[in-house]
């Protein structure tokens, strides 16, 4: 009868006790959620375990609420929300036993932060925890204060962690000292209410109680001037001490590390050396000799000892020392080179950057081992090392560095060659005493490193070529410098003028200067640039040599149906006037004039100032940040994508037009580099009276210069080649069948309008160019209130071109009284099958709020 009273009993307490209940423990509720299968099956659990623990919470149930308090601290680990169970931990942090003290602190430290109302609660129990008897529980409260201490707890509890901190127990004594850090990094006017405490701790024998002290006076320095002049003269000589007992003391197994004894409080004790010695040449020099210990006795080939060693270099290089104990600091980051781990490799080369400032001819020692560092396998240390070899050169060890450095440029990897080629050139460009020099450096770049050079390097060395006559015989040689130089002194190659001492004759006839220009021209079909400048070179060298003119005719010719509009238009033009103007070529065709080198480079560095300072405010061109057409930066308060949602199917194009241009280059203006643009948004340049870019239409868009018409680009995803525009001759005048017709004009409409806005479109059109609309835009403000800060935006389908101009202001006058205005012009490539479509967007201010309005135009009139 017994038994079977005991199954009921057992059968009733499992019921009761169900598998999801609050008086489940901790560890099944683990078990549970660990089986789920899916993220929807733990929700469940973690639901219905929180209703349970919220009904044992209402029935306040005292007997399992510190099992509940685990549970909820479990949950809020998973991510949970738990802020219903926070009030659950005063009450166990209030309860008298330790055990509800324990998990309720625990639960205080982990639902609860400095920022929550809940804890000004908390203040009068933490304070009577902290003067309890029972060490553990002080030790309890100590700990809760150290990590969520806010400022005005700190200035409650101050005085118990002051009194604490005279504590005689070892355990107490470090906490408080924890404690303390924080209190004064919330409230650092109470920073020398902690001065004296410090200094006195750092007098203990215990490691634990050392290392919190001296972390404790770090902070106190960064804290309060007063503190970090009180502590150089009260703590340095103790700081020598304890570095000097912790290097000579015997092994220790509860501090040992690899056999060193505590290196962490090694650390700690030299990085608050290093504070102390900053700038003060007494502690320095009282610090030498115990540095000058630490550097010598440790090896290099244990980490702890590493960390040491990087640690005392940091310190040496930071404080007044010796140039001898520089040179021993300098010497061991010497040593971390050849050291085998990257990572130690990587922070001597940190830390050798910042001491070459500080003893350049130490770290010019290591040079060597440095340039070997440069060919590392690992890409950081490389990159690393190059910036500090760039760092090292200087005008007597500039031409042995950069022949290292060329050499190894050969076999680099694709992926640093460009940083490598860089870094050389700047090298060569800051550095180099003689043009020979020079150009035999960026010779041999150009060879190695091939598409890795930018643009501004060949450029600034034709401005150099075009100014040493003397050199301008020897520079023949290497693609875009080479066709150049072979247009501009083609004449000189054939007849071996200007060859420098010991240099080699050599026979070229004219026809093989012709070969490598058409060579280069047939090699390089992919680089639009280097073809331009191809053309430009077989023209010069029909006037330098007449009796290639019919050659050079037909190989300009093959030319003339090329997909490249750029391309299409040089060689009709060039044709023309190497068949039909043979009497003004010569004077048309003189060799250019010699480029004003210091006016170039300073533009170049204007050019260079001027991206970097655009840069630094838009690191990156995101939705939320592009670059608008009055000049205004605005971020955008929605997604550029809902601009863009058009009704046609094709990929959206946005376009606006920036307020700066880039300033202009002389070898760009002549030669017609850097004009030519991919993006059908791209703004035209500006027009030059320039006599030779009038007739040769040199660094224009092909859009502007007339010959190609609209219809020879074909419609989106057509195989058809390109139609051959009109042969039109610059220097006879327009053809006979050319018509000159007025602009049509277009009905005005309403594009968009609302409560606060209204925009109205005028249209006009060229007769003859039936596909492209010119639309001036009118918006005037319906409110009392002026609008600041106005920017529109619009979006196209692919289909269509757009380019926006500048607009007249940014600021709308209210009540009509004014408007804004801006003009863009439209190329509809599919005129006559598809309608226009235009998404806009306009964004401003309204006493200092951002607005954004945004719509679709769909009332284009018909035939644009």
């Amino acid at each position: 009868m017994d038994t079977v009273e005991k199954i009921v009993e057992d059968f009733a307490s499992d019921i009761a006790m169900g598998p999801f209940s609050s008086g489940t423990r901790l560890r099944d509720m683990i078990r549970a959620i660990r089986a789920c299968k899916t993220a929807a099956e733990e929700r469940a659990v973690v639901r219905r375990e929180c209703a349970e623990i919220r009904e044992a919470i209402g029935e306040n149930q005292q007997e399992i609420r510190h099992r509940n308090m685990a549970k909820l601290m479990f949950i809020h680990m998973l991510g949970y929300p738990t802020h219903f169970g926070q009030m659950e931990c005063l009450k166990l942090i209030a309860a008298a036993g330790y055990p509800e003290k324990r998990i309720g602190y625990l639960g205080l430290m982990l639902l609860l932060d400095e920022r929550q109302e809940v804890l000004m609660l908390v203040t009068n129990s933490l304070k009577q925890d902290l003067n309890h008897s029972n060490q553990f529980i002080v030790g309890l409260a100590l700990c809760a204060l150290g990590n969520i201490c806010s400022a005005e707890m700190a200035r409650d509890l101050s005085p118990e962690v002051e009194r604490l901190m005279r504590s005689r127990d070892v355990n107490t004594k470090k906490k408080a000292a924890l404690c303390a850090i924080r209190i004064v990094r919330k409230v650092p006017d109470l920073a020398e209410n902690f001065m004296g405490l410090a200094s006195s701790l750092l007098k203990e024998k215990h490691h634990g109680i050392l290392i919190s002290a001296v972390q404790l006076c770090t902070e106190l320095c960064k804290a309060s001037k007063d503190a970090l002049e009180y502590l150089r003269k009260n703590c340095v000589e103790g700081l020598v001490r304890i570095l000097r007992d912790v290097s000579n003391s015997s092994y220790a197994p509860e501090y040992d590390v690899a056999g060193i004894s505590d290196p962490f409080l090694h650390i700690r004790v030299l990085k608050l050396m290093r504070i102390l010695g900053q700038g003060d040449a007494d502690c320095s020099e009282y610090m030498n000799d115990i540095l000058a210990q630490v550097a010598t006795k440790n090896e290099s080939n244990k980490n702890a000892a590493n960390a040491i060693l990087y640690e005392c270099v940091q310190t040496i290089m930071g404080i007044e020392a010796t140039s001898g104990l520089r040179v021993l600091a300098i010497n061991i980051l010497g040593r971390f080179l050849s050291n085998r781990d990257n990572n130690i490799r990587y922070v001597a080369l940190n830390m050798l950057m910042r001491a070459i400032t500080v003893d350049t001819q130490a770290v010019q020692r290591h040079r060597t081992t440095i340039l070997e560092c440069v060919k590392d396998a690992d890409a950081s240390i490389r990159k690393r090392a190059l910036e500090l070899v760039f760092l090292l050169v200087n005008d007597t060890n500039v031409k042995p560095l950069t022949k290292e450095l060329v050499d190894y440029l050969d076999s680099a990897d694709p992926d640093f060659k460009e940083d490598l080629t860089a870094k050389i050139c700047s090298i060569v460009e800051k550095f180099s005493q003689e043009k020979l020099w020079y150009l035999d450096q960026m010779f041999k770049v150009l060879s190695l490193a091939g598409n890795h050079v930018k643009d501004d390097v060949w450029h600034a060395l034709v401005v150099v070529i075009s100014n040493a006559s003397e050199l301008q015989g020897y520079s023949v040689s290497l693609v875009r410098v080479a066709v150049w130089c072979i247009g501009e002194y083609g004449e000189m190659l054939v007849n071996n003028v200007g060859m420098l001492q010991g240099e080699e004759p050599i026979t070229v006839t004219e026809s093989d200067a012709v070969d490598a220009v058409q060579l280069a021209l047939n090699r390089y079909s992919a680089d639009v640039t280097t073809q331009a400048m191809c053309l430009v070179a077989l023209l010069k060298l029909s006037s330098r040599f007449p009796s290639t003119s019919e050659r050079i005719k037909q190989i300009v010719s093959q030319n003339k149906k090329n997909i490249v509009l750029e391309l299409q238009q040089r060689s009709i033009e060039f044709s023309s006037i190497i068949q039909r103007h043979q009497s003004i070529r010569p004077s048309l065709l003189e060799r250019m004039p010699a480029l004003d080198e210091a006016s170039y480079l300073l533009r170049r560095a204007s050019a260079t100032q001027a991206t970097l300072a655009a840069d630094k405010p838009t690191p990156a061109v995101t939705p939320g940040g592009l670059k608008l057409p009055n000049g205004v930066a605005k971020p955008a308060t929605s997604p550029l994508v809902d601009l863009l949602d058009l009704s046609s199917d094709d990929v959206p194009a946005i376009t606006t037009a920036s307020t700066t241009t880039a300033p202009n280059d002389f070898l760009q203006d002549l030669l017609g580099i850097g004009g030519i643009s991919s993006s059908p948004a791209a703004a035209p340049s500006s027009a030059s009276t320039d006599i030779l870019i009038d007739l040769l239409s040199i660094g224009s868009s092909p859009s502007q210069n007339g010959p190609p018409a609209a219809d020879s680009t074909p419609a989106q995803g057509t195989k058809s080649a390109p139609a051959v525009p009109q042969d039109m001759d610059l220097l006879d005048g327009l053809p006979s069948n050319t018509s000159v017709s007025g602009p049509v004009n277009h009905s005005s409409i309403t594009a968009f309008q609302s409560a606060t806005l209204k925009i109205n479109f005028n249209f006009k059109k060229q007769p003859e160019k039936p596909h492209e609309t010119t639309v001036h835009a009118t918006f005037t403000n319906l409110t009392s209130s002026s609008y600041t800060d106005f920017v529109f935006q619009a979006a196209v389908p692919k289909f269509i071109q757009l380019r926006l101009d500048p607009a007249s202001g940014n600021i709308v006058p209210a009540s009509g009284n004014g408007s804004v205005t801006q003009g863009f012009s439209v190329t509809n490539n599919q005129h006559g099958q598809k309608p226009l479509a235009m998404r806009i967007r306009m964004s401003y201010k309204v006493n200092g709020e951002d607005r954004l309005e945004q719509g679709q135009v769909s009332n284009f009139p018909a035939g644009l």
